[in-house]
């Protein structure tokens, strides 16, 4: 990504300009998180910073007005969609991307292939009476914590042993009946703490409920990456002929070719998002030359059609320079 190859080169020339041009464009994603009394909003939030975390996501449960500085805006419902979440989410979704998570899914019953299908169908549904994306997810599971306990606790259940009935309370606390029989099940088949782990955080749906935030997200880190090219080249102008040459390494930087492949990767990452053609990413370093150069005709035309936006047109140019200097490697490569 751009983002961390602005970060090494920063560390690199130890420019404080230069270093706050690449903290705000590698900038966490602020993703505000609400809903109605009683949905779990705060276990959503904290399983979302749990979870994304190595996304660059901070996530916060907001009561009150919106905050104007918020990047998402996930609203949790549970269960039903009531008309006030109808109102909230025509509301805010004018302002900010807006992702609905369906909470409490081990609650959408067992039938068929179980409670998560259950959920998925019941998302499809409220996408259409929201009108915005609907994710399922299981909160509690999501934001566990690593408590001894109530691992101890499941390990002696499993094993039948007898454990005192302020346990068996804690433990229900802690996973809830759904997670309970689940961790119960696991560990009767062997499963490490760390598998089972792993296991409730698949089943809670928190990873898939963190790609669509990346997505709905994408354009905006993508104008991230134009602002912090825009803000280096107005710092470059101001820095030619500078006694430390800051001007010049900006200048080598922005056109080195990991530089230009990484505004490649990120122009393709919102190509895929935003559906605006077959991804270009896929085999790209591994196409030959006329790969290469076919893309970057392809690219350079969509990047001078007026009827897209300039965010579009900026992400065509990035992936039509990309593809060029792919194609000036494998050319030199073959000869």
């Amino acid at each position: 990504m751009f983002v961390d190859e602005l970060a090494r080169f920063a560390a690199g020339v130890a420019d404080a300009r230069v270093t706050t041009i690449a903290e705000t464009a590698a900038a966490p994603l602020r993703v505000e998180v609400r809903g109605r009394r009683g949905v779990g909003c705060s276990t959503v939030a904290r399983a979302l910073n749990r979870a994304g975390i190595a996304h660059g996501i901070r996530a916060a449960e907001v009561q009150g007005e919106f905050h104007p500085d918020a990047d998402v805006l996930v609203y949790v419902v549970a269960e039903v969609v009531k008309p006030e979440d109808s109102a909230a989410v025509a509301a805010i979704s004018t302002r900010h991307p807006v992702l609905v998570v369906l909470n409490k899914a081990d609650l959408a019953g067992f039938a068929g292939e179980g409670p998560v299908a259950a959920a998925r169908a019941r998302c499809a549904e409220f996408a259409g009476l929201l009108g915005a994306p609907v994710e399922p997810m299981i909160g509690l599971l999501a934001a566990l914590d690593d408590s001894d306990d109530a691992w101890a606790a499941v390990r002696e259940l499993a094993a039948e042993s007898p454990v005192p009935v302020e346990g068996r309370r804690r433990l229900l606390n802690f996973f809830d009946l759904f997670g309970t029989a689940l961790a119960l099940a696991a560990v009767g088949r062997g499963y490490s703490p760390a598998q089972l782990r792993a296991l409730l955080r698949q089943v809670s749906c928190v990873d898939a409920v963190v790609a669509k935030i990346n997505a709905l997200a994408a354009e905006l880190r993508y104008r991230r990456v134009l602002d912090a090219v825009a803000a280096l080249e107005a710092l470059a102008v101001c820095e030619s002929g500078s006694e430390d040459r800051l001007g010049e390494r900006i200048g080598q930087f922005l056109t080195h070719d990991d530089t230009v492949l990484s505004r490649l990767a990120d122009a393709a990452d919102l190509v895929d998002v935003a559906g605006l053609a077959a991804r270009p990413q896929a085999g790209l370093v591994a196409d030959g030359p006329d790969e290469h150069l076919s893309r970057a005709a392809r690219w350079q035309r969509y990047s001078v059609d007026c009827s897209v936006s300039d965010v579009h047109r900026a992400c065509a140019a990035d992936i039509a320079r990309g593809s060029l200097r792919l194609w000036s490697r494998a050319v030199g490569a073959s000869r």
